[in-house]
């Protein structure tokens, strides 16, 4: 059976947060993002020539940008932290910040360049290096992201992000044993960590090792909302036909995600192969289905289960709908 993983990359889980947010304290209180940004401007208009200032409001906006997830305040960003860049050239956290608002909004070869600019300026910039391995490693250059992670460990040898990115390139590149190696370090040195235990969770249950559940198990009870781990718990019993475990994981996903077109795919193959209760299979199918209006191997395998309860008419509407998606066997 095809396996699904439900999140995107980890990558996202372990980018170094350069958003700084600024703790201006009126009447006993913290400003709101917003009231930062219009007392900002006031300092703005009468300093116009203070190139902090800008910096500050650039770094406002890239948390306004993340809080939202809108472009156009890492926009405004750019626009700010060049303009602190143009007043004051030698500030290693303006070229910093301005490659991660390049990074955020996708413009890879500006981000590259203004990571470089800060390195340039201070070659031992622990979060210049990591920002420049972040973004080699999304380009695929993992020699590159080596060389600046290595940077980093030279100066700080346990650093988490790090480790951790190292383990996600030797991964990448299908090198087991270092990742493996970098993964069980982070768990000794930080045992809290989720994502480490997650990764190598899913390592050792591509190899059907029972240390894979141990490890997703440990995962899951520090961050009991993980849907990724939740999803890789329940296909491990589900490979190993433990129908009952793999849906008490598959109902715990769907409580936090009630649109997740995998756990419901799946509990209608363990209904159609485990318990031939067709009818089940048929329900769940279309469930997926509902989610994902285009999950060509639902369609199939509805029209698999229609096949199996005898209705030939039904079953051919969905394999010629699942073959209109690109489905292949």
């Amino acid at each position: 059976m095809k396996k699904h993983r439900i999140l995107p990359s980890l990558i996202l889980t372990l980018l170094i947060s350069s958003l700084l947010l600024i703790s201006c304290k009126s009447e006993n209180r913290s400003l709101s993002r917003e009231e930062t940004l219009q007392e900002l401007d006031a300092q703005i208009a009468r300093h116009k020539n203070d190139a902090s200032l800008y910096y500050q409001r650039a770094v406002t906006l890239m948390a306004l940008g993340k809080e939202k997830n809108q472009s156009k305040y890492y926009n405004e960003a750019i626009g700010d932290l060049k303009q602190a860049i143009k007043i004051d050239d030698s500030q290693c956290d303006y070229f910093t910040s301005l490659g991660d608002a390049y990074f955020a909004i996708g413009n890879i070869g500006e981000s590259y360049s203004a990571l470089q600019k800060a390195l340039t300026i201070d070659d031992k910039n622990l979060e210049a290096s990591l920002k420049m391995a972040e973004i080699s490693y999304v380009s695929h250059n993992y020699d590159r992201a080596i060389e600046s992670l290595n940077t980093v460990t030279a100066q700080d040898k346990d650093n988490q992000t790090a480790l951790f990115m190292k383990g996600l390139i030797y991964k990448e590149n299908q090198d087991t044993a270092n990742a493996v190696f970098y993964f069980r370090r982070l768990t000794e040195l930080y045992p809290d960590f989720a994502p480490a235990y997650e990764e190598l969770g899913m390592l050792y249950s591509q190899h059907r090792n029972k240390l894979g559940l141990e490890y997703l198990t440990t995962a899951l009870r520090l961050d009991s909302t993980n849907i990724n781990v939740l999803y890789a718990i329940a296909q491990t019993y589900q490979d190993v036909e433990d129908a009952e475990n793999a849906t008490y994981y598959y109902v715990r996903m769907l409580e936090l995600d009630p649109q997740n077109k995998y756990a419901w795919f799946n509990r209608g193959r363990m209904e159609m192969e485990l318990y031939e209760d067709y009818n089940n299979a048929v329900d769940f199918f279309s469930k997926a289905i509902d989610c994902d209006p285009n999950f060509a191997e639902a369609h199939y395998n509805r029209g698999l289960s229609y096949e199996l309860m005898g209705d030939k008419a039904k079953a051919k509407e969905c394999y010629d709908r699942a073959k209109e998606l690109g489905f292949e066997k």
